[in-house]
């Protein structure tokens, strides 16, 4: 039997502001907007590469707009990430590493790992209401 996480739900407090969000300057790709009456809009959205997706909208979650957290983004390479990201107008922390080899709960850094090793280099973002957003190197391949 296999598990697979598909779909994740942010709750929002404007659903035409994520829309504008996501697809503007995170660069998602909308992929259903759904709005039968007043009471229930479902929103989905899914990262570029991604199998899995998100949604928002209304009559979806009772959860607190902003609340989620951490939500993990993977990416072959920080630096253009964050220069892609940056682009189109999003605030996004600073890309960092972690300086202890073995033990993952050391310190960070700035810039990216010298090494490039998987699972060491982040960089942040949240969305308009707080929801936040780590995303983090997998798989860099030197040229």
């Amino acid at each position: 039997m296999e598990y697979r996480v598909e779909v994740i739900t942010l709750p929002v407090s404007d659903v035409d502001r994520a829309v504008r969000f996501y697809t503007e300057q995170a660069g998602f790709v909308l992929d259903v907007d759904y709005r039968p009456h007043s009471e229930f809009r479902v929103v989905q959205l899914t990262p570029p590469g991604s199998s899995c997706s998100v949604q928002f909208g209304v009559g979806l979650t009772d959860a607190t707009p902003g609340s989620v957290r951490t939500t993990c983004l993977v990416v072959t390479d920080i630096e253009a990430a964050h220069r892609e990201l940056t682009g189109r107008g999003l605030a996004v922390g600073p890309i960092r590493h972690k300086t202890s080899v073995g033990d993952w709960q050391g310190d960070y850094a700035p810039g990216a790992d010298p090494d490039r090793r998987d699972y060491a280099s982040f960089i942040d973002f949240a969305d308009p209401d707080g929801n936040t957003w780590t995303v983090q190197e997998r798989g860099f391949a030197r040229a």
